[in-house]
């Protein structure tokens, strides 16, 4: 049934926009006392969620304690993480597991083990704390929950539609208090966007990688979410703190291949390649750098090694796994990191025998949609969860296995708090107008203006920044944005334009970030101001809604 075909007395459903863990969470929270439709602008199996590796946080172990969670999410977070956040988070992370094990996801166990688990560790953490599936953490966690939404009558999956934009009282003409009534949505096997009415519109869509021509993100990570909200009037938060993961495998056929973080925790270290150093022995460096070493945070690692590779013209670091090999055995490596493993050998590195080459890569979007933690955001109506969102939880910098952890809580609060709101009468929207534009005669457009803009924010606004980068950055993104919005206004949407679109408010929304913030803390280091302030504050951007198409 299409979703928008609904009688106009039946309820309006819940729309969750993402299928990720966020979305999926949320659905399957709300579905058991109202309808839900989640949308998916690829397939359903398509997201972040499933290509996270490393784990999710569970403060489980007799050696672990709230305090000491939140303090490691403190610490890593550089001093902007909101305490209340990140307490409330770690209080509801035995709970969020346990909901997880029920729901069939597949924890790699240990008997001996809180709860029968395995728990990893990870950099940032004094302990460890992470449950796991071995290495493909967030393709066990997806493909359970997805597993419980297809089974449930009162969910409505939907692949291959993509939101367009929020329907919000201004495009019913009505002097009121903003709100969100519905979606406008793109069925893409169709061809046309659909009004979908909605009781509350969750968005679920995940960060904005894709604005960098290096990321560890899905093709989905266009900040869909991020621009919408912004666009309707919503405050966005944080937008300079851009998580780039330290280890991306650098190889032409795989140039979004995750290294995950847990192979550092398990003892593999970094190292500079043989023609770097004198005597053609590659040396470890990262102590150089801090005196955790290869266990610092992220956002040190990466900068380290962005130095080591300008420091010696280099193209990529190595990571060497041969130490977990001497320690622990090959077994152990094969049985913890098999997807790794096996991709790997397919490219013709042997993990167990060789050092696997490595580059940073844009990899987690800190920042986002102001939201509490019951996911609202500034307009009644609307909900937004996960990676999307601003809760105060990652700061200026996410400690590893959070996110994951942040989807699950805040998706079961959301949904909560939907439901506590009670039912929403369906009102009647108007449809999406495509009376004054036509097809597109040139798409590529799209495809040059999306290229120059990816490549734009890599060398300008990329791991190291100055302020005359940010400055230029910003000129040619309001030109770019400028072009967007005439070619959107005069043709007919498409995913990739809808998804180009998104990614030059995302892009603005960063640039704008940095600019504000005069210091260098957690993810954004800047030459023009290498220290950071003895007081700072989150960075916070407010804009009024404004009128025009969609």
């Amino acid at each position: 049934m299409n979703p928008s075909s609904a009688a106009p007395s039946a309820p309006a459903p819940v729309v969750v926009l993402g299928a990720g863990l966020a979305g999926l969470a949320t659905a399957l929270h709300l579905a058991r006392s109202m309808p839900v439709v989640v949308l998916a602008k690829r397939s359903l199996e398509e997201g972040a969620t499933a290509w996270a590796q490393g784990g999710i946080v569970g403060v489980l172990g007799q050696d672990d304690s709230i305090a000491s969670h939140v303090h490691d999410t403190q610490e890593a977070g550089a001093g902007i993480v909101d305490e209340h956040a990140a307490r409330f988070i770690a209080e509801n992370s035995a709970a969020a597991i346990a909901w997880l094990v029920e729901a069939g996801v597949p924890f790699s166990p240990d008997p001996s083990g809180p709860l029968g688990l395995h728990l990893t560790r990870e950099g940032g953490h004094a302990v460890r704390r992470i449950a796991h599936a071995a290495d493909a953490t967030g393709r066990a966690i997806h493909d359970a929950l997805l597993a419980r939404a297809r089974e449930h009558p009162n969910i409505t999956l939907r692949e291959r539609w993509v939101a367009v934009d929020l329907l919000t009282s201004r495009h019913l003409r009505r002097e009121e208090s903003p709100r969100v009534y519905g979606v406008y949505a793109l069925d893409m096997d169709r061809g046309h966007v659909q009004t979908l009415p909605a009781a509350a519109v969750v968005l679920a869509t995940g960060g904005a990688g894709k604005v960098y021509r290096y990321t560890t993100n899905p093709d989905t990570a266009t900040g869909d979410g991020i621009a919408m909200a912004w666009r309707a009037g919503c405050r966005v938060a944080n937008m300079e703190f851009i998580q780039f993961h330290p280890t991306c495998l650098y190889h032409p056929q795989e140039r979004s291949f995750l290294i995950t973080e847990a192979l550092r925790g398990e003892g593999a270290h970094l190292t500079l390649p043989n023609t770097a150093v004198a005597g053609g022995m590659g040396a470890r460096f990262m102590h150089a750098h801090d005196e955790r070493g290869e266990l610092a945070p992220r956002d040190i690692v990466a900068r380290a090694i962005d130095f080591e590779m300008k420091k010696h013209g280099l193209d990529h670091v190595w990571l060497d796994a041969r130490p977990i090999v001497a320690d622990k055995g090959e077994a152990f490596l094969k049985e913890h990191f098999p997807t790794i493993h096996a991709r790997c050998l397919q490219l013709g590195i042997d993990i167990a025998r060789a050092p696997i080459p490595v580059v940073p890569a844009a990899h987690y979007t800190c920042g986002g949609v102001v939201t509490d933690l019951d996911g609202r955001t500034d307009l009644p109506g609307l909900y937004a969860v996960g990676e999307t969102t601003y809760t105060g939880l990652h700061g200026a910098n996410r400690l590893a296995s959070n996110s994951l952890l942040e989807c699950v809580v805040i998706g079961r609060t959301c949904a909560q708090s939907i439901l506590r709101a009670g039912p929403v009468r369906r009102e009647p929207l108007p449809p999406w107008d495509e009376s004054q534009v036509e097809d597109a005669d040139e798409q590529v457009v799209i495809a040059h203006n999306w290229d120059e803009l990816r490549l734009l924010m890599w060398n300008y606004v990329g791991i190291v920044r100055t302020t005359k980068r940010l400055e230029r950055a910003l000129h040619r993104i309001e030109l770019l944005r400028g072009e967007i919005d005439e070619y959107y206004a005069n043709f007919r949407v498409n995913r990739d334009l809808l998804e180009l679109r998104n990614l030059v408010v995302c892009a603005e929304l960063i640039v704008r970030s940095a600019l504000r913030r005069h210091e260098s803390r957690g993810l954004h280091f800047s030459r023009d101001y290498p220290n950071p302030l003895p007081v700072s504050f989150p960075t916070v951007l407010t804009r009024q809604a404004r009128s025009g198409r969609g």
